[in-house]
């Protein structure tokens, strides 16, 4: 069975500051990433999708958290066709058009010089390209795709999907079979079903040395509320527990299993984390 490394999609989210899960003297930023890091062994750069990532962060991140500590890093929005504030950019690149390719190259560019200490200090994990449900199946998305690997072609990589056509009976062994060959992992989801932006929660795995599993919660808000309703979701020990064997599974299939918790609300994804690792422990 495949290492299995489990915790949570951010270690900087607001509300679980605000929580008190991080004890006084461990309020700061050096604080917060060393007492997550003595408790969780992966985490998810979510806040990579709303700013670019710097050099100088990579590098802090490398020097504060232990040998085999992992960092998945989510893509920045510009790179997988979301909507993006120009606030959102650098200051020195506000003026140019979204539109442009020479903006994209050069976000591309810096991207990519975010992530160099992660890789060299040994903690980059994967990146997580995460795409709009607007990316639907098909000729023009297969492009991207594989443009978007060619690109990416230094770091291991993810994808996400939000359109559930991806995943339907007749199109699922062709998206399997287009991320194999672009060498990306399939990640898999757990969301509220029975709405018409769920996503099924069973996903191949298509990449033998990585698999991930995001948990977004299962708010009946799933795609359709704010952020906060989105994500609001406590899971219960039932609700984790019927995934063990789904989990088992996918670690099985691959060299390691990143499980992340992405229920931002309050400290829910930490519990969360700790819940599932007592699971696994106990059974």
């Amino acid at each position: 069975m495949g290492e299995m490394l489990i915790g949570t999609c951010s270690w900087t989210d607001k509300a679980l500051v605000a929580s008190g899960w991080y004890p006084p003297g461990r309020r700061d930023p050096e604080g917060r990433l060393r007492h997550y890091a003595e408790r969780f062994p992966v985490v998810e750069v979510d806040a990579g999708y709303y700013a670019l990532p710097s050099v100088r962060n990579s590098v802090l991140w490398s020097e504060r958290t232990p040998p085999g500590f992992r960092f998945d890093v989510k893509a920045f929005s510009l790179l997988t066709g979301h909507p993006t504030r120009k606030a959102a950019l650098p200051a020195d690149l506000r003026d140019h058009d979204l539109k442009d390719p020479e903006l994209l190259d050069e976000v591309w560019h810096r991207f990519g010089a975010a992530l160099r200490p992660l890789q060299e200090s040994g903690r980059l994990g994967t990146v997580l390209f995460q795409f709009p449900p607007a990316f639907v199946p098909g000729a023009r998305a297969e492009n991207v795709l594989h443009l978007t690997r060619k690109r990416a072609h230094r770091w291991p990589m993810a994808v996400e999907f939000r359109h559930p056509d991806w995943w339907r009976e007749d199109q699922r062994e062709r998206t399997a079979a287009l991320l194999r060959d672009l060498d990306a992992t399939a990640v898999a989801v757990d969301t509220a079903q029975g709405l018409p932006t769920s996503m099924p929660a069973d996903t191949p795995v298509t990449s033998s040395r990585l698999a991930v599993v995001r948990f977004h919660g299962r708010s009946a808000a799933w795609g359709t509320g704010s952020k906060e309703d989105r994500f609001r979701h406590t899971y219960t020990r039932e609700e984790l527990a019927a995934w063990l064997p789904r989990l088992r599974a996918l670690a099985d299939r691959a060299e390691q299993l990143h499980v992340l918790f992405n229920n931002c609300c309050g400290d829910a994804a930490v519990h969360a984390a700790e819940t599932l690792r007592g699971l696994l422990e106990g059974s």
